[in-house]
């Protein structure tokens, strides 16, 4: 799951699909509305842990064998899709692989980010793990080259309570009044995106950007928020928020920084799987993205959601629906949620119509979880129902549950701006755990809900066994209901029907 803030830019896509053939011929939808009763249990108690896991485990021998990365246009990746294809062919889906270009990237040469005004510790990044306290990321589609100058800060907040989202240093033009022209830019992470703050340090002559993380308590690390990769070129670095407070505590630090990156276009690819029974005119769909970042195997971040989603599919595959099916394990959602928007920007209108529901699964196993379901009232008409029908399904299993904002974040969001219904699960990613969670959930208050959250350590080892498994069986509940519904909550409905907004 991307790190994304609201953008001062509206509609920014970080980065690009360019146009190509839609690989799917889909049908015409139209039906009322009606409230189902998912019934819990049933292929939900079929689903067994063993066999998520053994997803898990192929997905982490992938990332093994593949210098530890699933990231798109990786061969980690490739070895990802073909084995998730080749599991869904084997039980009589009918797969279709959608290609489609993005902008790849990569790092010629290991970065430099080092003190060189004083004797105090210098940060340099190490190739195997950049994220750690202390240590440094470049941040993806940073610009290239080098630089020794002053670091300046700009409009910093430097209360290490601080919300994420509460810093606004470097998201306006203004802020870089009485910037020095040829500085290095110091910026904290929050409100606009790392790709604003970047693009106006650069405008007012900034030399280089160094944007360190919030101030929450709990939080030692860097993060691996993507740049957009149009019109960048200096070099932008991501730093902790203690080596952020360092950089600024001593006037007139002088910095060496120095990146050596390559941008280009390159192909990767979704995975569209649909059941051959079923109505073509009510089609019910799930999806998770299959991509890890650079920096390791995403086994949280999103194996689990793409090895529960594939578990629960192939035990589908065994009824014939009433209602279509159709899964998606989506490609470079890392770098800007790209395969799920280019193929919702490539569905024809008539199309869009027949796709009732479109249901979310995004890191669903964090070790410090919390169950979260997303807030179907800020959705379009019928996301309050499937809200409502996760929460019967927690209920009805005596699972504490709370709300995940529908904030763009996930691949859900294209689908959401396109007024399908929307609905799914998380449980948490970088975000603090509230001492009220830990009440419902157990774990640890005031601790990240996944610690390794992009980075090298989200392993097989970065797994809640538990959460993973009443999750899938979440999904496996709500599949089956709408596969198996008259009238799924969505899009395609009567004038007479009634909305749950």
């Amino acid at each position: 799951m991307p790190r994304i803030f609201r953008s001062a830019t509206a509609g920014r896509v970080i980065a690009t699909a360019a146009a190509l053939p839609l690989a799917l011929s889909l049908a015409i939808a139209g039906s009322a509305y009606a409230d189902p009763s998912p019934p819990p249990g049933r292929l939900a108690d079929s689903i067994k842990a063993p066999a998520v896991k053994q997803h898990l485990e192929k997905f982490q021998s992938i990332a093994n064998a593949n210098g530890r990365t699933r990231a798109a246009g990786t061969a980690g990746y490739d070895a990802s899709r073909d084995y998730v294809a080749g599991e869904l062919r084997r039980v009589g889906y009918q797969v279709t692989l959608q290609p489609f270009t993005f902008q790849s990237f990569r790092e010629r040469t290991t970065a430099v980010l080092e003190r060189v005004s004083s004797a105090h510790t210098a940060y340099k990044a190490t190739p195997t793990d950049r994220s750690q306290l202390g240590d440094f990321t470049t941040l993806t589609y940073s610009g290239s080259g080098e630089t020794k100058a002053t670091v300046q800060g700009v409009d910093l907040a430097l209360s290490p309570g601080s919300s994420a989202n509460a810093s606004t240093s470097g998201c306006e033009a203004a802020d870089f009044a009485g910037f020095t022209r040829g500085n290095i830019a110091l910026l904290q992470r929050g409100t606009c995106t790392s790709a604003d703050k970047a693009r106006n340090a650069q405008a007012a002559g900034a030399s280089g950007v160094i944007i360190f993380n919030a101030g929450q308590p709990g939080r030692t690390d860097t993060f691996a928020e993507p740049l957009d990769e149009t019109g960048i070129t200096v070099p932008v670095v991501a730093t902790s928020f203690a080596v952020g407070k360092d950089l600024a505590a001593t006037a007139n630090t002088v910095v060496r920084l120095k990146t050596d990156t390559e941008a280009l276009p390159a192909t990767t690819y979704n995975i569209l799987a649909e059941s051959p029974q079923g109505n073509p005119d009510k089609v019910v769909m799930a999806g998770a993205h299959l991509d890890s970042v650079r920096a390791g195997p995403g086994i949280n971040d999103n194996g689990s959601g793409s090895a529960g989603l594939l578990e629960v599919a192939l035990q589908m595959a065994t009824t014939p629906p009433k209602n279509k099916v159709r899964f998606a394990w989506w490609g470079a959602e890392e770098l800007g949620l790209v395969g799920s928007k280019y193929y919702v920007a490539n569905l024809s209108a008539a199309n869009r119509d027949k796709l009732e529901l479109y249901l979310n699964f995004d890191m669903i196993g964090s070790p410090n979880y919390a169950y979260k379901i997303y807030n179907g009232s800020q959705g379009p008409a019928g996301s309050a129902q499937i809200e409502q029908d996760f929460n019967r399904y927690f209920d009805a299993k005596g699972l504490r549950h709370n709300r995940a904002a529908l904030d763009g974040r996930s691949d859900y969001g294209a689908f959401m701006r396109a007024g399908i219904a929307v609905g799914g699960l998380f449980t948490g990613a970088e975000g603090i755990k509230t001492s009220q969670e830990q009440q419902w959930f157990g774990g640890q208050a005031g601790r990240p809900y996944d610690s390794c959250y992009h980075r090298s350590c989200d392993t097989t080892t970065n797994i809640s066994d538990k959460a993973l498994m009443d999750n899938t069986g979440a999904i496996a509940n709500a599949m089956q209901t709408y596969a198996a519904s008259d009238d799924p909550p969505g899009t395609a409905r009567t004038a007479e029907s009634p909305t749950h907004e």
